[in-house]
This record gives C-alpha cells, structure tokens and sequence, in this order.
C-alpha cells in the first residue's frame, strides 16, 4: 500500500527494471501551418507529425531505436515512403491527444485544401496555355498581313516595270526607225560611192562603215531590239532591217539569245528578260492557217454544221450528241442564257433553238403528230395500176320512206322483218352482184331524227346517193336534212320516188317540191336523175341499177389493189364470244388477214374477215364492206382504218391519239367546268338527271347519247356519265349505285354478276330496242325534276264591318263575305281605296267563337291577319290560295 502511494505522488515516469525491455516514449512532433480558404481568408493550425520508430539489432544483440532528425524524417524518407504522415490538424491551444473524430475531420479539411490548390494550380496553366494560343494566333495574323503586303509590293514593283518596260520598247521603236532610216541613207550613199571611180571604192565603204559605226544604235538599245523584236521592227507595214551592235556578240556575260527552255526555277528566279511572250514563228502559222481557210484549203478542219432534229422536248445530252458538241458548251449557253440545267435535264424547244443557232447548226423542228407522216404511204402509189372499182351508194331519206325495203328488194332478201319497231337502227353495208356482172355497194342509214352522225358519216364516204322519198308523203324533215348532207360531201344525187303503187301517190308533186331545195329533176330540164320505183311491187329496180351504173361510169371510180388497205369504219361493236367487232369499207388496197393496222385510238392484227353474208373471206379489195375481227379495243364509228408496216408503229400512233384525244377532253371538261361556274352563278343551279347508256353498236350509243343531250334546259339537263358498247358489267352498276345514275340498256343484256349486284342494291335497269322509247322515258324523269309551277287561284273577297281588340290576340276585323269564300290558312290582301297595303297569310278564321275551316258567301266571321294589325273599317280583304302544276319538257 505504501509502495502505491509513493509511485502515485511521486513524478518520475514509470519504468519497468526488468532486463531486454523496450522504453514507451512519445512519437509525435508539432509544427504550424497556414491554412487559406476562398475570399481570401487564412488561418494558422498546428500540424502533429507521428514519426515512424525503427529499431536495429545492436552489437551486444539487443534491439535499439534508431533516432533521426525531424528534417531527414520529412526529407526524402517521407517522399518515398508514406512512413511520415499528418496525424491531424488542430488549433495550436489544442491538447495532444485527439479523437478518432477530429483526426478524420482534420484530415478532411487537409485534403479540401490540397484539392484548392491543385484546382488553382489547373487554372494557371489553363490561363497559361490560352495567353500562348493568342501570342501564336497574334503571330499568325502579323505574319499574313505582312506577306500581303510583301505580295502587293512585288505586284506593284512588277507593275511598274511593265510599265518601264513598255516606255523602253516604245523608246527602241522610235530608235529603231531612226536607225533604220540612217542606215538606207547610209546604203544609198554606199551605192552611190561604189558606182563611181573603182580606186576610191575601198576608201568610200571604210567612210560608210565609220559613218554607220557613228550612226548605230547603242548596244543596250541593240540587245533590247534583237531579243524583244527578233532584230525587225514594223514601218509602214513593211519589214525594216534593224543593225546590230556587233560588240554586243563579243560580250562574255551575254546570253541572250541560247538560254534554252523555261524552267521553274529561271521563272522564279529570272528577272524581266526571262518572260516568255509568243512567238513571231507561231504568229505566222496562225496568220498562214487562217488563210489557207480563207482560200478553201481541205487539209485544214473545219467546223461541220449539222442539221439539228429537234423534238417537243429533249435532253442537254441528247442535244448535246446531235450536234456533235461537248455537253460542257451546251451547258454553257444554256447559263448565258439563264438556264441552269444539268446534263440530264430536259428542256423545251425553244430554248434548245436557240442554243443550236449559237453553237451554229441549223434546226428541224419535229412534233409528236410526225408518228402519223408516211402511214397512208406514197400517194404515186395510188395512181398506178388503176382498176375499176364498184360504187359505193348510200341510201338516205325520211323514216319510214321504204329505203330498207328498196335495198331488200335489190338484194331479194328481207331485213324489215329483224328490224324492232320497223326503223332502221344501225347501219348496213351490203355488195350487191347484179345480173350483168357489175356489182355496187349499198349502205343503209337510219332515217331517224337521232341518227344524225350516222346518215352524216354515210355520205362522207360514199360515191353516189339515192334519195328515197315516199310518194305518198313528200319531203320531209329527214329528207331535208339528208339532201344537206349529200350537197356538203359533194356527191352526187339519184332521187328515188318510192311507194308510186299506192292509190294516193303523187311523184309529180314530190318533183315541184325538189325545186325547193335546188334539185332540179330530167324532167324538169335539170342533171338530177329521177326514177319512179316501189320496192313492194319490185318495180323500177333495173331503172334505178341502171343509173346508179351510169352515174358510176361518168365518175369513172378506179383503185389501186396492190397497195396497203385504207378504209373507214362504218360500224363497231362488242361481240361477248369474237369481242370487238368493226365493219370496214375498204376505199383503196386491199385488206388480208394478217395485216397489222391502226384505227382511231386502237391497233390490231387481222384475225379474219367476214363478209355481209358472214361468210370468211381471206382479202377484201376496194370498195368490199367486211367485218374485221383482231381489235385490241372497239373504235369509234367514222374512224380511219390503216394497215401499217409494224406491231410498234402501229401502237406508237395509236398511243399518241389516245394521249391527245384524253389531252383534248380534259381541256373541254375545264372549259365546261369554268362556263358551269359562271352560269350556275348567273342563273342558280340547274337540276341533273345522271344517265350510263350501254348500246350494241357505237352508231346506237352515239345517238342516244346526242338525243338526250338536246333535252337539256336552263331548269334540268341530262348528264351522261358513262357511254359504251357491250353488256352492262358490274362496274356499271357500281357507277350508277354511288351515283344514282339511270342506266339504260339499248339491245344489250346484263350479266349475271351485274344483275346480281343490281337486285342487291335495288338499282333499276331499263331495257329498250326502239329509241322513241328511250328518249320518252328520259323525258318523263327529266319533268319529274322540273320545279312544280305555281298558280294563284282566287277564292273570295271579304268586307271589314267592325274591328276590335280582343287581349292576347290584337286587332280582329269582324268581316261580311261578299263573294267566293273564304278558307283557313289561305293568302290573304288587304285593299285600301282599291291599293294592295298589306300581303300576307290568315292568321285565324271565326264564326262566334269557334274556329271554322270556310266561310261562304253572305256570311259573317271574324278575320285576324299574321305579323298585321294596321286594319281600318270598310277595308276589303282579297283571299287567294297558291296551286302548284306539275311541268313537263
């Protein structure tokens, strides 16, 4: 117990006597720091440095601790080796021993300000680095500018030595005429001496050469005159000697005239002598070329100027290649001219124009129509191995006149009876072989109002026309019409008077009626062949063969067989088992199966001709009618039937006519859009009735489309949608179900998906074979559009007695009926002194207090008028009701 109390009060460290053991010291040493902080703040901490203890094996072999200064500690030990650390970082008041805590937050704080500073250091090489980029940026821009101003001295410098250089050579020029001009005085004087004493002759060319020496150009200006003239020198047009100083040979620098090429390096480094200019040798080749050109030399090439086709629209390369010029000329003139096109591009013709007449050549204009130029072939051709051909009659008249039932006794056959409705609808091409061998071609018109189109293309391609006029009947509107068409086309008339069998008949007064219309008969004194026929007695027929014979004669027709086919449609249509089908009369050539031909928009190949009779026949010569089989589509009736040399030929024309006949309806539908507009604008909008007409034949459709059309007024107009030949398919249906078309079928059927597809959606399909029909149908639908028309319908008139006020009602004006009556709801006007003040609608109508439906004549009532109460005693009321009437076209 002693023992401890004396160790505790006692100051002596403690230690341990036992032998071999380790002495516990302190090993940390202090130091003070400057701490900085942003903005400029510092502060002063004491930094604790815990030094690394090293022990050795000393020579008695007990361990000791090897001591070194604090220096050598943080010296190069510590750099190498992290033995030396901070320990922490605390206020120089603090004690030495530290928590965990505050160590580590020392350390913090040690470690933000070593990031500072190495954030600081970064900076200033940052600012360094920018600071040497803008000295060498600064560098940069001095040293260009002064290359540009070295670049423009030199120019300058060089300028104004062209500019010496110029004074010096207009200097030796003039010194070169006056040397020149010395040097001829000098040589006449020469000659002069030499043609006097010929003991002076030496002493006299001594003289003249002292004198010449005396008179000579320097040598400098010599030098200048050898090698920038060529030693001559132009006076008066005339190539003058120039001398030479002959000391200037002898100089050893002078090299002048044997420098050989240009190098790079003599153009850099040479001065004003070394600039080549051009030659006089080439000079005098170009002036020796030029006049061999002048003068027609062949060696010498010269620019070739081609013919230039030049289509619609072509290509820079295209026109490039034609001319035989390099694209990059064209493309040339095309920027003078403000075009920027590349090679590939497509111009117009005009501009190509003028191009071409730039660069020279000359120009052919062409035009997508030039695919049509040759297809008739040569016309020598038509006028060599000519033969007879038989007529070609067309039989025109008034409907019902007999001209079917005179051409079926021609040919012994009877038509009348396929006919619907006994008219002619369709137009019939027949060979008629007569007794005596001749033969004549017979074609039927319709003698309808509506086929106007067909008796006008008749008498386009006929040879002769027999007029039918009935007997009986006279002249009429058809008959009229048909005379017209004869006298446009040229042709010649033959009048048939038909029907002279019946008890009424009167050929003498059809004749007085032909003088109307300038048609003076035989018999009359005119040229005009009359023949008096009946085709049910078969009278007059070998008459009327005769003078068509005749009139054939004096026409004197002939063809060329042994050329390509040409004729005209007469007829299409669409045969559901041989599709499309053309009736072709044949005008000159001869038609054979095989031949490729173009009509209208369509191209074909001839599959096989039919006759009349339908009989197959493998050629068909002029004036024969056939049925062509092989169209790729159906023509139009009136179109040109051309055989041509080739399948592409024949659908390269065929495309061009399908392409401006579309080009040529879409202009016309503009054009109607725009009158449309302004009409609907003007008069209001006009009601239209759509119609899808399928016919047969193209005649039928064309007619019925053109009969319809005439229907139209200002109120309600027909609209044809869509036209065709052939069965009703389902895309007409379709048509007519988005549209509400009426679809009318004229001797045609509808398929059996087409009628499905019609009953499904309730669509109507109109059936006819007789066109009176059609257009008495349409006719009706068309009044069924027409606005109702409205009629006043007076009624009664009403004297006003009394007038009183009765609440929530107004002014009531108790009446006396004085004539008609009176009816609820009927228009009402309201007299003053026999002037209409008011006109307007009953608004109530009384007896007493009940509400009547009529008031006669005699009674009292009580009358209140709508939006009117301006009512005085013994005014009269006039009463009136509005009747609407249906209109017909």
């Amino acid at each position: 117990m002693t023992s401890s109390k004396d160790t505790k009060s006692s100051s002596t460290p403690l230690t341990l006597k036992r032998p071999n053991t380790l002495e516990l010291k302190k090993t940390v040493e202090t130091g003070q720091v400057k701490q900085s902080f942003s903005h400029g703040r510092s502060k002063s901490v004491t930094v604790e440095v815990k030094r690394s203890r090293t022990f050795e094996r000393g020579a008695s072999g007990r361990m000791a601790e090897v001591r070194t200064p604090l220096g050598d500690q943080a010296g190069p030990a510590a750099t190498s080796k992290p033995t030396s650390k901070p320990a922490a970082i605390a206020p120089a008041s603090s004690h030495d021993d530290l928590t965990n805590a505050e160590r580590a937050k020392r350390m913090q704080v040690l470690e933000a300000a070593r990031e500072a500073e190495e954030r600081k250091r970064q900076e200033a090489e940052i600012e360094r680095e920018r600071r040497a980029e803008e000295e060498a940026r600064q560098a940069e821009e001095n040293a260009r500018l002064k290359l540009e101003e070295e670049a423009r001295a030199k120019r300058e410098a060089a300028e104004e030595r062209v500019s010496e250089t110029k004074g010096t050579l207009k200097k030796v020029e003039e010194e070169a005429v006056i040397a020149a001009r010395a040097a001829t005085e000098a040589r006449k004087k020469r000659e002069a001496a030499e043609n006097g004493d010929v003991e002076d002759t030496r002493p006299n060319k001594l003289k003249a050469r002292q004198r010449h020496a005396q008179t000579a150009v320097p040598s400098s200006v010599g030098e200048v005159i050898a090698n920038e003239l060529g030693g001559r020198v132009k006076q008066a047009n005339k190539p003058v000697f120039v001398p030479k100083d002959v000391t200037a040979k002898a100089k050893a620098g002078d090299d002048r005239r044997n420098k050989g090429k240009l190098t790079i390096t003599r153009a850099l480094e040479g001065g004003e002598g070394d600039v080549r200019q051009r030659s006089l040798a080439s000079i005098k080749r170009r002036r020796q070329k030029k006049l061999q050109q002048e003068r027609g030399n062949q060696n010498i090439p010269v620019k070739v100027v081609r013919e230039v086709t030049l289509p619609e629209t072509i290509t820079v390369q295209e026109l490039s290649n034609r001319m035989a010029e390099r694209a990059t000329e064209v493309i040339k003139q095309l920027m003078k001219l403000g075009v920027m096109a590349t090679i590939n591009q497509t111009i117009d013709a005009d501009t190509a124009e003028v191009v071409i007449q730039e660069l020279g050549h000359t120009i052919k204009r062409v035009t997508d129509a030039d695919v049509e130029m040759g297809m008739l072939g040569l016309e020598g051709n038509d006028e060599v191995n000519l033969i007879p051909r038989p007529p070609v009659v067309t039989i025109m008249g008034h409907v019902d006149h007999g001209k079917t039932s005179l051409l079926d006794a021609i040919r012994s056959t009877d038509v009348v009876r396929g006919e619907a409705g006994g008219i002619t609808q369709h137009i019939g091409a027949y060979q008629v072989n007569l007794a005596s061998g001749n033969k004549i071609t017979f074609l039927d018109t319709p003698g309808h109002a509506a086929f106007t189109e067909m008796r006008l293309r008749g008498a386009t391609v006929t040879d002769v026309v027999v007029l039918v006029v009935a007997a009986d009947d006279g002249i009429m509107e058809q008959t009229i019409e048909a005379i017209n068409h004869a006298k446009a086309s040229q042709v010649p008339i033959i009048v048939a008077i038909n029907k002279v069998d019946k008890p009424d008949s009167n050929p003498d007064r059809v004749k007085q009626e032909l003088l109307q219309h300038e048609l003076v008969v035989e018999d009359m004194g005119g040229d005009i062949l009359c023949i008096e026929v009946s085709a049910k007695a078969r009278t007059g027929l070998d008459k009327l063969e005769e003078a068509i014979l005749l009139q054939a004669e004096l026409l004197e027709l002939k063809a060329n067989p042994d050329r390509s086919a040409i004729g005209t449609v007469i007829e299409s249509k669409l045969d559901k088992g041989r599709g499309s089908i053309a009736t072709v009369l044949v005008q000159k050539g001869t038609l054979k199966v095989g031949d490729i031909f173009v009509t209208g928009n369509e191209s074909g190949r001839v599959r096989a001709l039919m006759n009349e009779r339908g009989q197959q026949v493998d050629s068909a010569g002029p004036s024969l009618p056939v049925e062509v089989l092989g169209l790729n589509g159906t023509p139009n009736a009136g179109d040109d039937f051309v055989v041509v040399e080739s399948e592409a030929k024949a659908r390269e024309i065929a495309a061009y006519r399908g392409h401006r006949d579309r080009e040529l309806a879409v202009a016309a539908a503009g054009r109607g859009s725009l009158e449309q507009m302004l009409a609907k604008l003007k008069e209001g909008t006009a009601e239209e009735l759509p119609v899808i007409v399928k016919a047969d034949v193209h005649g039928s459709m064309e007619a019925i489309s053109t009969s319809l059309q005439k229907m139209n007024t200002e109120e309600v107009k027909v609209t044809i949608l869509h036209s065709g030949v052939g069965a009703i398919n389902e895309s007409d249906i379709t048509l007519a179900q988005s549209t509400g078309a009426m679809v009318v079928a004229f001797n045609v059927r509808a398929n059996p998906q087409a009628r499905e597809l019609a009953r499904r959606e309730n669509i109507d399909i109109r059936y006819y074979s007789i066109i009176y029909n059609v257009v008495d149908d349409v006719k009706s639908a068309m009044s069924g559009l027409l606005e109702p028309e409205q009629r006043e319908k007076f009624t009664g008139y009403a004297q006003i007695r009394e007038v009183f006020n009765v609440t929530k009602v107004g002014k009531v004006a108790g009446c006396m009926i004085t004539e008609g009556t009176v009816q609820r709801g009927s228009k009402v006007r309201l007299l003053r002194d026999n002037v209409v003040i008011h006109d307007g609608a009953l608004k109530t109508l009384r007896r007493f207090k009940d509400e009547v439906k009529e008031v006669k004549e005699g009674y009292e009532c009580g009358m209140a008028f709508e939006n009117y109460s301006d009512i005085q005693v013994g005014d009269q009321i006039e009463c009136y009701i509005i009747e609407e009437i249906a209109r017909e076209l």
